[in-house]
């Protein structure tokens, strides 16, 4: 099976380090990426996504409430989002993981880490890195 990412990010590096990694993986593709919320709801809705790697402060809508829209959708089976940030704050792990996230990842992490949160979340598995403290 391949597993379909979405990667969310307002950081275009940021945008094109995740797809080279998740891209030069035989059983994931990218099938889109986004700049902000409003772009992710966008491409979740045209593109099927199974996982969306979502960061949090975005521009026009956040992550976090990206993050509740997809959920929110009433769509039959909506795709996993692993929350991918710079910000090790416990409010907001517990924001992204109370409003639906399968997992929860610093862009500190390695990218051995960053494949196993993606094929967690695939797996139906909620997931998180460990913290770096």
């Amino acid at each position: 099976m391949t597993i379909r990412v979405l990667i969310a990010d307002d950081q275009a590096m940021i945008r094109t380090g995740f797809e080279m990694i998740l891209g030069a993986e035989d059983d994931m593709e990218v099938v889109g990426t986004a700049s902000d919320g409003v772009e992710a709801l966008e491409m979740v809705a045209l593109h099927r996504p199974d996982v969306v790697l979502m960061d949090i402060r975005m521009p026009r809508l956040d992550g976090l409430d990206a993050l509740q829209r997809i959920n929110a959708t009433g769509a039959v089976d909506p795709p996993k989002v692993v929350v991918v940030t710079t910000f090790e704050d416990d409010e907001y792990v517990h924001r992204a993981l109370n409003g639906g996230a399968s997992g929860f990842l610093l862009k500190t992490a390695s990218s051995a880490l960053l494949l196993e949160g993606v094929r967690a979340a695939a797996r139906v598995k909620r997931w998180s890195a460990p913290r770096s403290r």
